[in-house]
């Protein structure tokens, strides 16, 4: 198995080292911040038996997938030897720039360098680099031990193989490559994800709907086809001739919807009424325990699904 360099060790690092670790890869984990990485070691030790009880581990033990990670006290002992580095520092360019110099400079030309952003371009960072051939996003989506699907984003520089190679090794570390042609803002998910919130803080403003009906046409409508499915295959299978015959009936009911509908800012009273109706439903102290309770749920279907593919392949 390889070794993986995890820089920066935060929430979305902390979830990578899992994921790495339970596929039999060793991850060494640095961060700037002192006690950061050995942090990260003591929230993973704990949400081991869970992935466990869940069939979560691909197979490893909770210690084996502990006796994977390694804290080092320099990125040059993280960088050394390693096949790939998955950088997961804050969200902030300067810092990123900063980085990815620092990584650039310290890793083997052959490491691939890839970078957690959710929103930042990877021409951004990575132009200038000696090595920029090399850098590319491998983005996640929280928590990524759980949720499979990862973007994976090239800038207008990087090498095909570096792609691919990023691909490959999603796959085998058990996640869902989305491998884009080239960068955009937002690149896919929250693209669509946006496209989504718009229009329920639209709904919302207008007063067809509080936040916890738009809540209920996901949770129990949308979200249990698209939990299975995405929304193409929804729409071919839901007109008897496929995603033509589809479109012929139902394509102007969507055109005439989309008509006028540009964003609307997510401020002031519409924001504050937004807030106040999910304090309603959950008030501020509650919210930790609630997203402890939303990963075990993750954990559940995620366990689910898995079982489903096994039993009966998709």
């Amino acid at each position: 198995m390889s070794k993986i360099a995890i820089v920066g060790s935060g929430l979305v690092g902390r979830s990578w080292a899992i994921s790495f670790a339970r596929a039999g890869h060793d991850a060494f984990m640095w961060d700037q911040q002192d006690g950061a990485a050995q942090a990260a070691i003591g929230y993973i030790e704990k949400i081991l038996p869970d992935l466990e009880a869940n069939d979560l581990l691909r197979g490893s033990t909770p210690a084996q997938v502990l006796g994977r990670l390694h804290v080092v006290a320099t990125v040059q002992e993280a960088l050394d030897g390693a096949v790939y580095c998955q950088e997961s520092t804050p969200e902030n360019l300067e810092i990123k720039r900063a980085v990815f110099a620092m990584l650039d400079k310290a890793a083997a030309p052959e490491t691939i360098l890839a970078s957690s952003t959710s929103a930042l371009l990877p021409s951004a960072f990575s132009e200038g680099l000696a090595g920029k051939d090399r850098c590319v996003v491998a983005h996640p989506i929280n928590p990524p031990y759980i949720i499979p699907a990862t973007e994976v984003v090239p800038a207008p520089w990087t090498r095909p193989d570096v792609v691919q190679r990023t691909a490959d090794m999603m796959r085998d570390i058990g996640h869902a490559p989305i491998v884009m042609g080239k960068e955009l803002d937002g690149f896919l998910i929250n693209r669509l994800q946006g496209a989504l919130l718009h229009e329920a803080f639209r709904l919302v403003a207008g007063g067809y709907a509080g936040t916890e009906d738009i809540d209920i046409c996901l949770r129990d409508g949308l979200a249990l086809r698209w939990s299975f499915m995405g929304p193409f295959e929804t729409i071919d299978l839901n007109a008897p001739a496929g995603v033509r015959d589809y479109v012929a009936r139902y394509g102007g009911a969507f055109a005439k919807m989309a008509e006028g509908s540009a964003p609307i800012e997510w401020t002031g009273e519409l924001l504050d009424k937004v807030e106040s109706q999910r304090r309603e439903k959950l008030p501020a102290a509650a919210l930790a325990a609630r997203q402890a309770w939303r990963d075990r749920r993750l954990m559940a279907l995620a366990a689910h699904k898995q079982k489903a593919v096994k039993e009966i392949g998709g």
